[in-house]
């Protein structure tokens, strides 16, 4: 903690408030046009609220009332609560993928808080891209900030079968693409799988990344497990906005919070969790963002060391967020990690993470296991290397059958999803469950934006024989819900000539994950031939966000950031000139 506190006259929107000057008057003027007047801002930290709510984004429709919370909190600490809506980036509708506009939101984050009278900031998020992205760009903008997560949705149900969202939309899709589920109950698992507001209550990259948000000191302590619908949310809320307001004035940021620490006990959290492969890119692209290189290697060396211990779907098998918060929540979770833990890095708290959890506990250890008693022993993400993705590709071997850890077979090649589509069912098909299925031209710039396609579906012919798993890469991603041997974000792309681009069907891949390799079986000369002959595509777009984009996103491997946003790019934005 800092010892010194801020006074008011120190506050950063003192500044647009406090000269006796004519561009003051029109601030001022403008503030009182809106039915404010001095006693609201003279002498208190004024405090953005960015609200990613939106009518069109079930994981957040909440925050039209949660925000109210949020700002009773923080007028009860003396500050003002400015609402500033931001983009929603909601995962179930916004095509072609929401990642490719993270960096938007972080821009847009970044700049709000900037170029506005802003003294601290609570950032309401929990859908996949918008954790990462609100950081993002509040680690870049300097300010205090904490943030609020939109927390699970309840548990689904189905004819007395408890639904996880995502991972029980695709077993029962396949199941239905094997003819075994009829028109009637499909409409009921649509009606049953989500029956709250909340982000997914699988640990999909929502949950994941919320838990990465508080691990890495961002959120009030426990604040992540909380189920969207429970009262325990509205009262996280108003607290998140008490102690905003404190935070202002400890001058409390997020490069006093950040250190290389945090970021390794988000990733061993993360790992512990069963996480979705996700975070890899979000992990990476949040630290360079803060100044630090954490990335691949981490969660590979993570995954040696720190086992499973969280039941939660897909890799486990029996619970749900909701479970996991009555046995303990990501608190609980911490106390068994403790010998894995930087227990003295700070938090948003003023506190220790080491402090935060010092009373916590598991009250099921069935759904937070004991490190002795693993979910899954080996880790959750393995990090894959070779001819194939020189740069690394990602697996996550908690939720894959094991037969596939080692395994070597001939390649069906995709050049693009639609030809995946058209061609995955057709009854022809020359496929065996030892082939290979491999999408390419998926990533950053080919698909664009790197969409979820990377769990490839079963082909019809292989649903009807009962096989419901097989070896799939690609340099696209895959929802966290999702689940199978899917091997995920090869890096360097097939779009700009990463060797996935020369791999051919009938060509041998062979994947050893002990051994943390990935190779072509194809001779290197073959391999030069193929690389002379490969043309590269058009880049996707000629004008507007999109082309930014694709002169700008950085590799997989790299967390997909814009070259231009990561710390190391140019000097530190100074503040806005007021004249």
């Amino acid at each position: 903690m800092t010892s010194t506190r801020k006074t008011p006259d120190s506050l950063r929107s003192a500044r647009w408030f406090g000269p006796d000057d004519l561009r003051t008057f029109g601030h001022r003027s403008r503030i009182m046009q809106m039915g404010y007047g001095p006693a609201d801002w003279e002498g208190r930290p004024i405090i953005a609220i960015l609200n990613t709510w939106s009518d069109i984004n079930p994981c957040h429709a909440h925050f039209k009332d949660r925000v109210q919370d949020v700002k009773r909190g923080i007028l009860q600490t003396g500050g003002l609560p400015l609402e500033l809506p931001a983009l929603s980036l909601s995962e179930n509708f916004v095509k072609p993928t929401t990642m490719l506009y993270r960096n938007m939101l972080a821009m847009e984050a970044e700049e709000l808080l900037r170029s506005h009278p802003i003294d601290g900031a609570v950032l309401m998020g929990g859908c996949d891209k918008t954790t990462p992205a609100l950081i993002m760009g509040a680690i870049s903008a300097g300010l205090p900030a904490i943030f609020v997560p939109a927390g699970p949705m309840l548990r689904g149900n189905w004819k007395g079968k408890v639904l996880g969202s995502g991972s029980d939309a695709w077993k029962y899709w396949d199941e239905r693409r094997a003819g075994n589920i009829s028109d009637k109950e499909w409409l009921e698992i649509e009606g049953g799988i989500a029956r709250s507001h909340g982000h997914c209550m699988t640990m999909g990259t929502a949950s994941t990344m919320t838990a990465i948000a508080e691990s890495v000191g961002l959120t009030l302590s426990g604040a992540s497990s909380i189920p969207a619908a429970d009262a325990d949310h509205i009262r996280m809320c108003a607290e998140s906005g008490r102690r905003i307001v404190e935070m202002v004035w400890e001058d409390l940021t997020p490069a006093k919070i950040l250190t290389r620490n945090s970021f390794e006990n988000a990733v061993t959290v993360a790992i512990a969790m069963g996480c979705s492969t996700n975070a890899t890119i979000h992990v990476t692209a949040m630290s360079r963002r803060a100044g630090f290189d954490v990335g691949l290697d981490e969660f590979d060396k993570a995954s040696r060391r720190v086992p499973v211990v969280a039941n939660v779907r897909p890799s486990g098998k029996l619970y749900l967020m909701e479970d996991f918060y009555y046995a303990g929540g990501l608190t609980g979770l911490m106390t068994r990690l403790r010998p894995h833990l930087h227990l003295d890095a700070l938090t948003v708290t003023g506190k220790t993470l080491g402090e935060n959890i010092a009373e916590a506990t598991v009250h099921n250890d069935d759904v937070i296991r004991t490190l002795d008693n693993p979910v899954y022993a080996d880790g959750a993400i393995a990090v894959l290397r070779g001819n194939l993705a020189p740069d690394g590709c990602v697996m996550k071997p908690s939720a894959c059958e094991p037969k596939y850890l080692q395994h070597s077979g001939p390649a069906i090649v995709f050049d693009d999803y639609p030809s995946l589509k058209a061609n995955i069912d057709r009854d022809d098909l020359d496929v065996t469950p030892d082939h290979i299925l491999v999408l390419r031209n998926a990533g950053p710039l080919g698909g664009p934006g790197m969409p979820e396609w990377g769990m490839l579906p079963i082909p019809k012919k292989l649903l009807k024989q009962g096989v419901r798993d097989m070896i799939r890469i690609s340099d696209a991603r895959m929802s966290g819900t999702s689940y199978g041997a899917c091997i995920l974000h090869v890096a360097p792309e097939a779009h700009i000539g990463g060797p996935l681009a020369l791999a051919r069907t009938g060509d041998i891949i062979s994947v050893n994950v002990a051994e943390r390799s990935i190779n072509l079986e194809v001779s290197e000369a073959e391999l030069e031939r193929r690389r002379a002959a490969w043309v590269p595509a058009p880049r996707p777009y000629e004008r507007g966000y999109g082309w930014m984009f694709s002169r700008h996103v950085l590799q997989a491997d790299r967390g997909c950031d814009f070259d231009f946003l990561q710390t190391g790019f140019g000097a530190a934005v100074g503040e806005p000139a007021i004249y």
